[in-house]
């Protein structure tokens, strides 16, 4: 078992001020694989002062070396790419193909694509040719806490850390207690790639305790949290205090309207979406929308997919699912199943317990309810994981109705050959994402929802922009700015 108590702040590994023991569980066996400590108040406290300490320098340094510093993770992750691989699977279940193909290669993306951003800002832009002297200087907001899921820890991770440090912020990542050891490697890549002491650190700890000292801190200017809406609400209601900068990706229920004239992968490419990661992504497919011409030929379709999705260990190779992340979140998806069943909806495939032949580990039988109804429990509820909700609908007009009918607005989905439908709806779905005919978005697209999924934009140049201030000058002498560029 791995042993992993120690937090990096101010550049080096060090023991938490008081132990507290927190195990990590191996969801495919249910097993402890490391043991970890949950931080209090006094480590939370050291690694805000060692950012504090640290930003000054950091964000005076010039952006080219900022740059030069962040690229260097790219060497370490490609040294060390199947550690994280294995790390992600080990720690939140994952398969491990999936762990190589999509979790772990997340980091370099991103990073990637941040780096392709950075290098368009403009860090002190002209306002505009009425005011010759007039400027508008972009300037990192402080210290910054970030707080991740586990569902995609690098994911999460790189779309928060990459572009604070880019931005010239130094940073508190607290990652989730259930999924930290791919967060203490990627704190390994930084200190190897060079960062100063005190611009990256981390310490593990539970939202009660790290996470919530972190949202009231009085020295963390900004806080950005991925996680549940509930979870959102409270740090928001934390942070309030002290005027902090909050931003918020939480939960999804995503729509995907189906049409009579979608292609005929759309319905199996949406079960499948539905069910990638065992069904944990906030940006699932999970409402099935189906034009009533076609709904009898795609529930039978969806069925198909699903009884075809095998279940398996996060550790054995191949293109299968994995098991959720804990037993509170089996328990939680049984008891979704169960009000399906209860409330009336037609069981297609799945059902309740765990697959034929697993009787240890959090695995789920993928799941397909059809002739949901609006209002469900299933219908209207975050499930987070491999069940999906199938419902009819007549017009474009009832389509639209259904899909924006939800405290969430995240990501919604239409399959349809008409240019003109899908150009139209995606200007009516109430999401801060859409995406049409399995398309996904390219690179610098930012990633964030309305309503209760939070409206933070990650990823691209808003996603470096969420971490700075505006500021307005006047009196800006523009021959003394030239004179200084020679």
């Amino acid at each position: 078992m791995l042993v992993k108590r120690e937090f990096y702040i101010g550049g080096r590994w060090v023991a938490p001020a008081v132990p507290r023991d927190c195990a990590v569980i191996d969801p495919s066996t249910e097993e402890p694989c490391a043991v970890i400590s949950l931080g209090d108040r006094a480590d939370t406290d050291a690694a805000v002062a060692a950012a504090r300490g640290a930003f000054d320098g950091w964000a005076a340094t010039p952006p080219a070396e900022r740059r030069r510093l962040v690229e260097g993770i790219l060497v370490q992750y490609e040294t060390r790419k199947e550690e994280m691989a294995r790390a992600i699977s080990l720690e939140m279940g994952a398969p491990i193909d999936l762990a190589r193909s999509s979790q772990a290669p997340c980091l370099p993306w991103h990073l990637t694509n941040f780096l392709r951003a950075f290098d368009q800002i403009e860090w002190i832009r002209p306002l505009g040719p009425h005011a010759p002297t007039d400027r508008i200087a972009m300037e990192p907001i402080g210290v910054v806490g970030l707080i991740t899921p586990w569902n995609w820890p690098m994911n999460q991770v790189a779309l928060k850390v990459i572009p604070a440090l880019l931005a010239g912020c130094t940073c508190v990542l607290k990652p989730s207690e259930e999924a930290p050891l791919s967060s203490m490697l990627f704190a390994e890549f930084l200190h190897d790639a060079g960062l100063p002491p005190g611009v990256f650190n981390l310490v593990n700890g539970d939202g009660a305790g790290v996470g919530s000292q972190l949202s009231s801190h009085p020295d963390v200017e900004m806080i950005s949290f991925t996680g549940s809406t509930r979870a959102g609400r409270a740090i928001s209601k934390a942070a309030a205090e002290s005027l902090k900068r909050v931003t918020l990706e939480l939960g999804g229920k995503g729509a995907n309207l189906i049409f009579a004239d979608a292609d005929e992968q759309a319905v199996a490419r949406g079960v499948k979406h539905c069910f990638n990661n065992s069904g944990q992504s906030c940006n699932a497919p999970t409402r099935m929308l189906v034009e009533r011409a076609i709904y009898d030929q795609a529930v039978e379709i969806a069925r198909e997919v699903a009884e075809a999705t095998r279940v398996a260990s996060a550790h054995e190779a191949g293109p299968h699912i994995g098991p959720v992340v804990n037993q509170r979140q089996y328990e939680q998806i049984q008891s979704y199943i169960q009000k399906g069943i209860d409330e009336g909806a037609r069981l297609v495939a799945g059902g309740l317990g765990r697959p034929d032949g697993l009787n240890r580990g959090f695995f789920v039988r993928p799941t397909v309810f059809a002739d949901v109804v609006p209002g469900m429990t299933i219908e209207r509820e975050e499930i987070f994981g491999p069940v999906l909700s199938i419902l009819p609908f007549e017009t474009e007009a009832e389509a639209v109705r259904i899909a924006n009918d939800t405290p969430y607005g995240l990501t919604n989905y239409v399959q349809s050959r008409d240019g003109a439908r899908r150009n139209r709806l995606a200007r009516q779905l109430r999401s801060g994402m859409v995406e049409m005919n399995g398309r996904s978005r390219a690179a610098g697209s930012p990633f964030g929802g309305v309503k209760a999924s939070g409206r933070a934009r990650e990823g691209g140049v808003w996603g470096i922009e969420e971490f700075l201030e505006v500021k307005a000058i006047s009196g800006w002498d523009p021959e003394a700015e030239a004179a200084a560029a020679e």
